[in-house]
């Protein structure tokens, strides 16, 4: 069965690059949509959902981490930051209020395209996911997590996760109570392309604990190994040793 081509929305107040991107991501095959902030933003998510969004940070009216944090509160859309303030600061900050990745003004056409590709795998929108592995369901304290469907249940019901946080989340189920460094970690995330800036994986642990753990500063199931890495129990921390 043929598959749906992605969709793709820019969120951008320059003309000039909502143009090039349109024109370059069309010739690559996806359907693209543009707005110049973040009102005109939500009428083209009324008029046709994405499967991905591209955010400038500097918009007028709402700015890109405003809208960030409120897209990330309403649904697991992918985001991925685009903005010429790129320090170490604002990359943290962009990836702490949910966005998936983070790219700096200004960028390489075919590295943004290299960037999205990796997030829309990671999302499962690439292809349908495989039946070999059949129907896997993971429990875990009061959750449940369900690979095909890419749902998380807890005990007040789903828990939204964006794709980079279940993909993470899909690789410490399956390993589960063994120690997995930084480096291990970045080899075992599908997608997931290894760059310099390693604290993104910290980021990431930070913001799935938020959503799993009862206090996050004291977490039960992604446990910090110092010096080593992170350490997924699923039963809990029974002991702090």
């Amino acid at each position: 069965m043929e598959q749906a081509t992605p969709r793709i929305l820019v969120v951008d107040d320059d003309p000039g690059l909502c143009d090039l991107l349109q024109r370059y991501l069309s010739e690559q095959g996806f359907q693209v949509a543009v707005a110049a902030d973040g009102e005109e933003m939500d009428i083209r998510l009324k008029e046709q959902p994405a499967d991905l969004l591209i955010l400038d940070l500097m918009l007028p009216g709402e700015d890109g981490l405003a809208i960030a944090r409120r897209l990330r509160s309403e649904s697991g859309l992918p985001i991925i930051i685009l903005s010429a303030r790129g320090d170490e600061v604002d990359r943290i900050v962009g990836l702490e209020v949910g966005a998936d990745d983070y790219l700096p003004k200004p960028f390489n056409p075919r590295e943004l395209l290299a960037r999205i590709r990796a997030v829309l795998r990671r999302q499962g929108d690439n292809g349908s996911p495989t039946e070999a592995d059949g129907h896997k369901v993971y429990h875990f304290g009061d959750f449940t997590l369900d690979l095909a469907t890419h749902q998380l249940a807890g005990v007040e019901g789903n828990v939204p996760l964006t794709s980079s946080e279940f993909s993470l989340l899909e690789v410490f189920v399956q390993h589960p109570n063994w120690v997995l460094s930084r480096d291990k970690l970045v080899d075992l995330l599908k997608g997931y392309d290894r760059s310099p800036y390693d604290r993104s994986i910290d980021i990431r642990v930070t913001r799935l604990r938020r959503k799993i753990e009862q206090d996050p500063s004291d977490p039960r199931f992604i446990l910090t190994i110092w010096g080593e890495g992170y350490l997924f129990s699923p039963q809990g921390k029974v002991t702090s040793d």
